[in-house]
């Protein structure tokens, strides 16, 4: 990591001299097919400066136009060219585009390129930093084009609510693409109050450097949140598929050129006498050689083995589980009292366990009352978040990756499509993006399903099918609180996010009294009840479903049924297996048809010889008809797979 504390104005001249011949060069190879995608920093280059106040665990959280304050933080040239050419060799080993790069020994969380999607999680990092008293800073950076993302609008009042050690950089160059941005940015249409924000001189290498380390330090003293508005050039088009001579006046191109950061610094070194013509011309031609000499060792390099493209998706687990350490007792016959007992558990062994969740305080302690109690019991470390669900999703990942463990509810999953972003492009890719170097256990829970009258179409939705398809995270749905207890406990002791979807309808429903300890792990089915005829395989509400169609039809046929409890990752051999005995396979699910978890299992049986020989007669999917679920009572029932539907596909691959 570089020291940035006594750098000589030679020495800052010197960096971005490298810097801008680097950016140079990337250009220059893609026109020679020697490269994909160029991502120019040119114009930000003063940027840089913020990394002189910066300690070293201090935290980034940057975007992709920020190559200048990633070297000045300490990646190498040879570290950019590595990234520029996917080498095996690079941070991300190949997987991320240039100035995406991975560099946790700096604090360098890895950018994506959603536009803003950083913003919450910089915030759940500096709310870690807050927790744990560290004195840390985190800094997050986003252009001025993503101010209007909704994201940076819930991570600033976040951290002022909390009063968070972050600063916002917002680089404002002027453009989005190839979009004017000066009548949209919200500093400019008055948005936002003077005192929030200080506006700088981006083209100024001192202007940036006295204001960072005024932001930084009032940060760093627990003074709250600071955002900084540079005002900056791109001196170059948005990116090599982009050209800005279509949108921009020639003497617009010349004047901001002639606003260069770099020859500003540089002119005024000149003018004072601190820097020769001659002297300049000799770093120019320093920079050159420095460059050039990391592209050839980065062009020498081999390209990704093909078979790491799906390393570190997920790390590794026991579908044995984690058995638990603690007893469930006669309190927790339900979901909902085993969830809260294992949160309690958890919070009591793990004092970096935080929930976050709406209502989740006492004395409501949730909506369904999963964690009442627990706010009084462990003050401070179940917290009731805003109305925001990209709030809870994103603040998740920025504790998670910095060695928090949060449990995070979403009060029913109908309200997660606002967290879709910060779960699938940030939360889901950590682990795989950054080459294994970042993890991220998250826990979420939320309620889902019907079957419970009054829920209508925003309170009665599954949706399974949208979370099974994102990589990189594990989706179960318990409905017994064995299940719920052992793998949230499983989930707690591995670094991968987990989404554990909660039906409604099991939630209350008692059971035996749980005797002795719980061990389950992920992709490993429940069979619930033995049979040889039929084979059906539910999850969720469908269980009870499913049990009680296999009830009725006794005297005609033995079926049958499974419990997928886990379906991503899924026990595709215990599925194959009770196919193998009964040779007739139904799938009941509550979700819409089109694109049904149901679907997936059906193809994975059938997609392979083995599997499709065991068959005797075609599978059959029991779902919800695509129609969204209804409020009246009867409406609802009558869109919803029911007890006789179910009988009705069993009876029917007997035929």
């Amino acid at each position: 990591m570089r020291d940035g504390s006594n750098w000589t104005t030679a020495q800052r001249l010197a960096l971005l001299l490298q810097i801008r011949e680097g950016d140079r060069c990337e250009g220059h190879l893609l026109r020679q097919g020697r490269g994909w995608i160029h991502i120019p920093g040119d114009g930000h280059e003063a940027v840089a400066a913020l990394a002189e106040s910066l300690q070293p665990d201090d935290l980034l959280f940057l975007y992709y136009r920020d190559r200048a304050l990633m070297q000045a933080r300490g990646v190498t040239p040879l570290d950019m060219a590595r990234e520029y050419l996917a080498t095996a060799t690079s941070s991300s080993g190949g997987r991320t585009m240039p100035v995406h790069g991975s560099y946790r020994r700096l604090g360098i969380f890895p950018p994506a390129t959603p536009t803003g999607s950083q913003c919450l999680p910089a915030v759940g990092a500096a709310w870690g930093a807050r927790l744990e008293g560290s004195g840390r800073v985190v800094l997050c950076t986003i252009g001025d084009a993503a101010t209007r993302q909704g994201e940076f609008y819930e991570a600033l009042v976040f951290a002022f609510q909390e009063r968070l050690p972050i600063v916002f950089v917002v680089e404002d160059n002027g453009y989005g693409i190839s979009t004017p941005t000066a009548s949209q940015l919200p500093f400019r249409l008055g948005i936002f109050a003077d005192a929030l924000f200080q506006r700088i001189d981006g083209r100024s290498y001192e202007a940036v450097l006295t204001a960072g380390r005024v932001a930084i330090d009032a940060a760093r003293h627990r003074k709250g949140p600071a955002v900084l508005w540079i005002e900056l050039d791109r001196l170059q088009s948005h990116t090599n598929s982009d050209d800005h001579r279509v949108y921009r006046s020639a003497d617009d191109i010349a004047a901001m050129e002639a606003r260069d950061p770099v020859a500003r610094l540089a002119a005024g070194l000149i003018e004072t006498g601190a820097l020769t013509s001659a002297r300049y011309e000799a770093m120019r031609d320093d920079a050159k050689q420095v460059i050039a000499s990391a592209f050839r060792l980065a062009e020498q390099e081999p390209d990704p083995d093909p078979a790491t493209a799906f390393a570190h998706v997920l790390g590794t687990s026991s579908s044995e589980g984690v058995r638990l350490p603690f007893t469930l007792v006669d309190t927790a016959r339900t979901v909902v009292g085993a969830l809260n007992a294992t949160l309690c558990e958890a919070l009591g062994r793990n004092p970096r366990a935080i929930i976050f969740g709406e209502d989740v305080e006492d004395p409501k302690g949730g909506v369904f009352g999963f964690t009442r109690g627990l706010s009084t019991r462990y003050p401070g470390r179940v917290v009731n978040s805003p109305l925001a669900e990209a709030t809870i999703a994103g603040t998740a990942v920025g504790l998670a990756a910095t060695g928090f463990r949060p449990i995070f509810e979403l009060q029913f999953i109908d309200f997660a499509a606002p967290a879709w972003n910060q779960i699938v492009n940030q939360l889901a890719t950590l682990r795989w993006r950054s080459n294994g170097e970042w993890t991220c256990p998250v826990v979420f829970y939320a309620p889902c399903g019907a079957y419970l009258p009054a829920g209508a179409t925003w309170h009665s939705q599954s949706n399974e099918a949208l979370w099974t398809h994102v990589p990189g995270m594990r989706v179960a749905v318990p409905s017994t609180p064995e299940d719920v207890a052992g793998l949230l406990w499983t989930a707690l002791n591995e670094d991968d996010p987990t989404l554990l979807l909660i039906p409604k309808h099991a939630m209350r429903v008692r059971h035996p009294a749980p005797g002795g300890t719980v061990r389950l792990g992920f992709g490993r089915a429940r069979i619930v009840r033995e049979g040889t005829d039929v084979t059906v395989v539910t999850w969720g509400n469908g269980v009870e479903i499913a049990r009680k169609a296999a009830d009725a039809l006794e005297d005609r046929c033995s079926t049958e049924v499974i419990d997928l409890v886990s379906l991503s990752p899924c026990d595709w051999d215990s599925i194959a297996a009770s196919v193998r005995r009964s040779g007739r396979l139904v799938v009941l699910s509550e979700d819409s048809r089109f694109g049904n978890f149901g679907q997936t299992v059906i193809a994975e049986m059938v997609g392979t010889p083995s599997r499709f020989d065991s068959f005797l007669s075609p599978p059959v999917l029991v779902a919800r008809e695509d129609v969204q679920v209804p409020f009246n009572p009867v409406l609802e029932y009558a869109v919803l797979p029911d007890v006789a539907r179910v009988q009705a596909a069993i009876l029917s691959s007997l035929d």
